[in-house]
């Protein structure tokens, strides 16, 4: 087991996947003092980062199958409506929609209920905003919103599922890796979670 975490510790080699599961490999990474600035653009006319405080789950909802339903991001459609509900009413919990003309192109999720402690929960942007720029302005409002609370550290994780540039993109922004983990879990694909034809670059066994 690994020290203070209750996770099993894998031994060298292979290891069967369950049928209908995947596997990730997950990296965690943090920064302990806020890093020097990277230039970032402003949004450019049109776009905003909009609070979606005290919305309903399935406004929530919405938002998160748009921006990561290609990423097989799925922790957050399988909670029960009152614990997902309770997360968008606490005040420690920072949710934006990043929308231009009304329309939703990314998403970003800051956790402060942890004391001195911010988790980056979810930052993501929908495909046809993938790769314009905007995806720094949005780290940059992150780094800033973190940082202005009397935080000690700032934390996130990702994983092999995310997009191929996203472990880079966290360490350029300033994040240090800490841990890697792999996960299994239930392909989110085959019970309805999310359509079967999400994610055509990962394999659906089973």
């Amino acid at each position: 087991m690994l020290p203070d975490t209750g996770i099993p510790t894998l031994t060298p080699g292979y290891a069967a996947v369950p049928p209908g599961h995947l596997a990730s490999i997950v990296t965690s990474l943090e920064m302990l003092r806020p890093p020097p600035p990277r230039p970032g653009r402003p949004f450019p006319p049109g776009l905003a980062l909009e609070p979606l405080a005290r919305t309903d789950p399935e406004t929530y909802r919405t938002l998160f199958r748009e921006v990561g339903a290609d990423w097989l991001w799925f922790s957050r459609l399988t909670l029960a409506d009152g614990a997902l509900a309770a997360i968008l009413a606490d005040g420690d919990v920072e949710i934006f929609a990043l929308r231009r003309d009304g329309r939703n192109v990314g998403m970003l999720e800051l956790d402060f209920r942890r004391p001195g402690t911010c988790e980056l929960v979810f930052l993501g942007l929908t495909g046809d905003a993938v790769g314009t720029g905007i995806g720094r302005t949005l780290m940059n409002a992150a780094i800033g919103r973190a940082w202005a609370r009397p935080i000690t550290r700032f934390w996130v994780h990702t994983c092999t599922l995310d997009h191929p540039g996203a472990l880079a993109f966290y360490r350029r922004s300033g994040f240090v890796p800490f841990a890697v983990h792999v996960e299994v879990a239930p392909d989110p694909r085959l019970d309805g979670t999310l359509p079967r034809t999400c994610a055509s670059h990962v394999p659906r066994l089973g």
